[in-house]
């Protein structure tokens, strides 16, 4: 697999089946690690609310992304997850992505359109 291979969506826009995986990042280290990535061409990173990194992700993507600079928010593709901890019917539609407030504030994206591409469901818990 290459950062040339892609998965067509339904929609017709192509998403990187490559992409940057936040988890186990130091803090202070993943908004450059963020940074390299979007510079050296990933357009998909991987993050979930566990991780404790979403703010400097937003940091990063807001250094990055623009009409002035280069990347648009459209061109980037963002993986989050259910945590396993989170598998109670009760704990579910608080986590759903529609949700997820965290997305558009502390990727710090004010106003422009968030989407979560893959939302996925870590492992089951018992």
């Amino acid at each position: 697999m290459s950062m040339n291979d892609f998965a067509v969506l339904s929609t017709g826009r192509k998403m990187p089946l490559v992409g940057l995986g936040t988890w186990k990042s130091e803090p202070g280290q993943v908004k450059q690690a963020v940074i390299w990535a979007l510079q050296s061409g990933y357009r998909h990173i991987d993050c979930a609310p566990i991780y404790g990194n979403e703010p400097e992700i937003g940091e990063a993507f807001q250094e990055m992304m623009g009409p002035e600079k280069g990347i648009r928010r459209e061109d980037v593709f963002v993986t989050s997850k259910l945590w396993n901890t989170k598998h109670h019917p009760d704990d579910v539609e608080p986590c759903s992505p529609k949700n997820l407030s965290y997305i558009v504030v502390v990727l710090n994206l004010n106003e422009k359109k968030f989407d979560v591409i893959i939302y996925l469901v870590h492992y089951i818990s018992l």
